[in-house]
């Protein structure tokens, strides 16, 4: 299987989804943030940032026009 199979296949369930793959994110860097007692939430926000970043280019309802 190549990178462009790879990048369909996660294109097409991150598609019209991205909300919901992103809450399940929140919702593991809230966690890891808990059992780590605060120490990496700085680290952990910009992760959370950038997976959401990817989320949205991933996502195939997202608005060209209106990236924000």
């Amino acid at each position: 299987m190549g990178f462009d199979e790879i990048k369909n296949k996660i294109t097409g369930a991150v598609s019209g989804n991205a909300d919901k793959v992103g809450d399940g994110v929140d919702k593991a860097t809230d966690f890891i943030d808990e059992k780590t007692g605060g120490k990496y939430s700085e680290h952990l926000e910009t992760a959370d940032d950038k997976a959401r970043d990817l989320l949205e280019g991933l996502d195939g309802d997202k608005d060209q026009n209106n990236p924000a």
